[in-house]
């Protein structure tokens, strides 16, 4: 990769967003919209004795997830678009390699995350009192590692799509199998053992598990860090897979 044109890269795909206002919209307000739909959910139910809110638990896990599956749908279909535009091959022709391009999209859409995960945070602990044992800091971190996850495998999937509409048949594919086997609605461990093993293999589990971690200690632990590396290596490792299998036409 080039530094220099990296950061152009990552400067033009910022300048796109920043003039697409549904996206930005999408991107900023609907997580803070949808957390305001799960406080109102919870509201009025009970809390057992010694049990935590279950707000509490829900809202942390899906400060990471709803990033995750925003910037899962933006990308796979921004990317196709620059397919199916001719924009990719045209920028194919110049110096600019494939994984300038990718690192580009996931820098860029990395700091729209910052954002998100600063609004949506802001909501849930100021706005509905969302409690935790660790910093806000650190969810917000691994929420934004969660969203680069999410651009990194729709940069990926993008490749296999031919229109915007096998873009979004992706979903039930790569992100909901995430969402029902990441622990939020079942505990890991209590599930059957080749679900578990099916979980052990995906990314999202790790992100919520490093979530969980904060939720429930107030000094970053271990495990913690573990698996946000775990994250941050599936990011690289499907930024390289999308690289590779990157065409410059769709058709």
């Amino acid at each position: 990769m080039n530094p220099r044109i990296l950061a152009a890269t990552t400067g033009r795909i910022l300048r796109q967003l920043r003039h697409d206002r549904r996206t930005v919209a999408l991107l900023v307000v609907v997580p803070a919209l949808l957390l305001t739909l799960l406080y109102f959910m919870f509201a009025d139910l009970p809390t057992p004795p010694g049990q935590p809110n279950p707000f509490d638990r829900v809202a942390l896990v899906m400060l990471g997830v709803f990033p995750f599956v925003v910037m899962f749908l933006v990308t796979s279909i921004a990317m196709l678009r620059e397919r199916t535009t001719g924009t990719l091959e045209r920028l194919l022709t110049t110096p600019l390699s494939r994984l300038d391009l990718l690192f580009g999209y996931g820098i860029a859409f990395g700091l729209a995350a910052a954002v998100q995960a600063a609004v949506a945070a802001t909501v849930a602990y100021l706005l509905f009192g969302l409690e935790t044992a660790g910093s806000t800091g650190l969810v917000i971190v691994i929420a934004v590692v969660n969203a680069v996850l999410g651009v990194a495998l729709g940069l990926f999937c993008s490749a296999f799509a031919r229109t915007e509409f096998q873009a979004v048949q992706f979903m039930p594919v790569v992100v909901v199998p995430q969402i029902l086997l990441c622990g939020l609605f079942v505990a890991r461990d209590q599930m059957a053992d080749w679900l578990r093993v099916v979980s052990d293999v995906l990314p999202l589990s790790y992100a919520v598990e490093a979530l969980q971690e904060v939720g429930a200690h107030p000094e970053p632990t271990g495990l913690m860090w573990r698996d946000l590396a775990v994250v941050a290596g599936a990011v690289v490792v499907a930024l390289v897979l999308a690289a590779a299998t990157l065409r410059r036409r769709t058709g």
